[in-house]
């Protein structure tokens, strides 16, 4: 790798990383957003909303792609570049100063999904031409291998976010006290037995400081922008007056090149997408919100894996320059699909043994169906109080696994925990103090029941699970194996993500390159990864099984492999980037 090529690499990694950061810190601190900006709405809505805000920073990554990729093609890498790091950091910067809800009311969600795809506009320019640039400077037989410093970028990014949080968390709670929760209108909440209902200061203010803090790596990404020239492909073309007139036109109008495009989405990026998306994001969600590990040891656990794991981003990125990209992807794709769900299985045992234990008591829900309903309420204006739907909800606050039994001669909902058998209510039926009676019975009823059959409802209680007190404590059984868990799936993903850059590249021609596989990337990606997280937290919510979400990514990755082994070209490895340069001479 001579000293250009090194320097090229370095600039565009160095970049990128900063980029994943800033639009991976919501990411990293979804639940903790979700508590200050969907304030109104009951848990498992809030939840899901704060991950439908994430993922809309990647429905919108494809628009991104076509803009920024037509702009690439026509100007250049390197200008895109600078366009997409100002907007990626203003916006980040914004969401700092963005008031909560009690402050700003229904706008402040508003704003914050605005500023989540502007985020996803840029990055959706950003990957793309970044891949370009490194592919158009490395030789033959190395591609594979330039191309996979790129690909670490967003696990580095995510691992760069996760130690930031990680800091600024310990240094808050650490210094100064806890705070009251407010509610919608701004009034201080109160537990069940009248105590003040509080929240660690970084949970109510010190989130900020991340977000605010990425306007230094604005500044510094911006200067290496700015070192940076313009990629010798490119130039080349531009001198020979070969540049696409309307790339996007050529790229998809054509059955020629817009085949490519749909092989590349369907045979490989959509199977990528939701392994890597589950193997980091998911991961890191289903451990804090489903297994119950606070949000510290789950960051410090999901980091330690990412330190792990990184290099396999290189390892098969090189291997895939000696046997080929298509039969890694594919097997990454495979494995994951066959071992999801005993992997995540043995996250939940490890983790919180007590949860686990209990999951072996059976639970299940007996209810007329039609008094049952999806508990998932886009506009805010449902009322979920059936006798069903009070009692699933609760179950679904305390991460319990149970089955549902329809009885269409049923009037009450009811819930059996081992032998106990607790009645719902019908909410919308009672009221005043006829109601709250309704309530504390039903839920009193429910929580002796489950704590009967070993649920660890209190958190302070539960000494089964796992806890790490700072960074570098982690040298237990518990916490190793936890680690290396969670390192399996990360080696899944680097399968599967680290080979993709070089052969989305290597699929079209240089006029077209940057438009070409950005658009199939950023839908695989922002559409089928970006949404993972809420489908798979929805569908175990309605479904009563932790793991069910899993199906998800199962038939995506199985889908992938069926159609890349058929339709994906094999041995791109070999194939020039310029039909005109076979030995890469431009390189020289």
């Amino acid at each position: 790798m001579t000293r250009e090529e090194k320097r090229v690499i370095a600039a565009s990694s160095a970049g990128t990383v900063f980029e994943w950061y800033d639009f991976y810190l919501y990411g990293s601190l979804a639940a903790i957003i979700g508590a200050q900006f969907f304030t109104p709405f009951p848990e498992a809505t809030r939840n899901v909303f704060a991950l439908l805000a994430f993922a809309a920073g990647f429905i919108v990554r494809p628009f991104g792609a076509l803009v920024f990729g037509a702009l690439g093609d026509l100007v250049g890498r390197k200008y895109t570049f600078l366009m997409t790091i100002l907007i990626m950091g203003a916006s980040t910067f914004l969401v700092g100063l963005l008031p909560n809800y009690y402050q700003w009311g229904v706008a402040a969600p508003v704003i914050l999904i605005i500023l989540r795809m502007l985020q996803g506009l840029a990055l959706g320019g950003e990957y793309g031409g970044a891949a370009v640039y490194v592919a158009e400077h490395a030789p033959i037989g190395q591609r594979g291998y330039y191309t996979a410093f790129i690909q670490t970028t967003a696990t580095l990014g995510l691992l760069l976010s996760l130690i930031v949080i990680i800091s600024v968390q310990g240094y808050v709670n650490g210094n100064y006290p806890d705070q009251p929760v407010l509610d919608a209108a701004g009034a201080a909440m109160s537990n069940p037995d009248g105590t003040p209902m509080m929240q660690k200061a970084f949970n109510a203010w010190g989130w900020r400081i991340p977000f605010l803090g990425s306007v230094i790596l604005l500044l510094i990404s911006l200067y290496i922008r700015l070192q940076m020239h313009e990629s010798p492909a490119f130039k080349k073309m531009k001198e020979e007056g070969t540049a696409s007139k309307a790339p996007l036109k050529e790229a998809f109008g054509t059955w020629k090149n817009g085949k490519f495009a749909l092989i590349a989405l369907f045979g490989l990026t959509m199977g990528q997408a939701v392994v890597w998306y589950s193997g980091q994001f998911y991961a890191l969600f289903f451990l804090q919100n489903v297994v119950k590990v606070d949000s510290f040891t789950a960051n410090v656990l999901v980091a330690w894996s990412l330190i792990l794991g990184t290099a396999g981003f290189l390892f098969f990125g090189s291997l895939s320059d000696r046997i080929g990209r298509k039969p890694i992807i594919l097997a990454g794709c495979l494995i994951a699909a066959l071992t999801y769900f005993p992997v995540f299985e043995a996250l939940t045992r490890v983790a919180n043994p007590a949860l686990h234990a209990a999951h072996q008591t059976p639970v299940t829900v007996t209810a007329n169906p039609d008094d049952c309903s999806f508990q998932f309420n886009p506009t805010g204006t449902a009322k979920f109080t059936s006798s069903c739907d009070i009692a699933k909800a609760q179950l679904a606050r305390t991460s319990v696994n149970y089955t549902t039994v329809e009885d269409p001669a049923a009037t009450t909902a009811t819930i059996q925990i081992g032998d106990t058998v607790i009645n719902s209510y019908d909410a919308g039926a009672v009221t005043g103090d006829e109601a709250k009676t309704a309530k504390t019975a039903f839920e009193t009823g429910v929580n002796d029941a489950l704590k009967a059959a070993g649920y660890p409802l209190v958190a302070a209680d539960n000494t089964s699970v796992a806890v790490a007190s700072n960074f570098v404590d982690i040298f237990t059984g518990q916490k190793l194996a936890i680690i290396a868990i969670l390192t399996y799936l990360i080696l899944l993903v680097t399968m599967v993500y680290g080979p993709i850059a070089a052969m989305l590249c290597e699929l079209f021609p240089t006029r077209i390159r940057y438009s070409g596989m950005s658009l199939p990337y950023h839908i695989g990606n922002g559409w089928f990864g970006g949404l993972l997280p809420a489908t798979a937290f929805a569908i175990s919510a309605q479904s009563g099984n932790i793991y069910s979400g899993l199906w998800y990514a199962i038939i995506v990755a199985a889908a992938t492999v069926v159609i890349g082994a058929i339709f994906v070209p094999g041995g791109t490895q070999n194939k020039s980037m310029f039909t005109d340069d076979p030995n890469h001479k431009v390189h020289h």
